[in-house]
């Protein structure tokens, strides 16, 4: 009995092992064949969410930077964003544009590890898009969100600008400077402090000078014009010395 018992058990286990085999190549090959019979899209767009990328598409939108802008490789740049010539984002910064519109201008520069976003509307009625013009310079470490930053401005290091803050031309916030929503900077004034306060502006005497005020906007655009150039694209010019002497590196 015990022998019969044993090759019934030899006998039922070497069944159930081809059976197993049988269904398993039987499953490859209509894996295989259903594999081949499916044809993706040409309009679909494959992306990979995982890690690190430096243009990320949100929907419909997908991030524009110019030829000769500069963004470092481990920034963020998601949806509604759009980097102008000459501009330049470094290491570390986030650009989300996703509820709004995000524009840094021609010859800007926004340093490292700040954060720049929008929302879907703002308190002053105004589009609630953040726009950084032309030769503005952003501090490392800044926040904004939903603002408006006018040409030839400097944004100290550590500041905050909420929404619907408005910073006019030829003003400078000092570093850990915080705008509270709907604050409006006037041109040609120093802010700093937290909340943002007035330090100074134009004198009296030049307010008189009307016909002056083209060319001397005031003591402050005289005393710190040389900081509104461009030095931030002096990378641009480092790269076409390298391409005229033919280095590569």
């Amino acid at each position: 009995m015990a022998t019969v018992a044993r090759l019934s058990r030899k006998a039922i286990t070497s069944t159930i092992t081809s059976h197993c085999q049988l269904l398993r190549r039987g499953l490859a090959t209509e894996s295989a064949a259903s594999a081949a019979k499916i044809t993706e899209s040409p309009d679909r767009v494959k992306w990979d969410y995982r890690g690190q990328r430096k243009i990320i598409p949100l929907g419909q939108w997908l991030p524009k930077v110019a030829v000769d802008a500069y963004v470092a490789p481990n920034v963020v740049l998601a949806g509604q964003v759009a980097v102008w010539d000459g501009a330049s984002v470094w290491n570390g910064s986030v650009l989300r544009g996703d509820l709004n519109k995000i524009t840094i201008g021609f010859c800007s520069n926004v340093q490292e590890r700040c954060v720049v976003h929008a929302a879907w509307s703002s308190p002053t009625g105004l589009p609630a898009e953040t726009s950084i013009e032309r030769f503005v310079t952003i501090g490392a470490n800044s926040l904004l969100r939903s603002c408006t930053i006018e040409p030839e401005c400097i944004v100290g290091q550590h500041s905050i600008l909420m929404e619907g803050s408005l910073v006019e031309t030829h003003s400078i916030l000092e570093a850990g400077s915080v705008v509270a929503p709907g604050r409006r900077i006037p041109s040609g004034e120093l802010w700093a402090g937290n909340p943002a306060r007035f330090v100074r502006t134009l004198t009296h005497e030049e307010t008189l000078e009307i016909p002056k005020l083209a060319v001397a906007i005031s003591d402050l655009s005289k005393s710190h014009f040389s900081e509104f150039l461009p030095y931030s694209t002096v990378y641009l010019e480092v790269e076409k010395l390298k391409k005229s002497l033919g280095i590569s590196i």
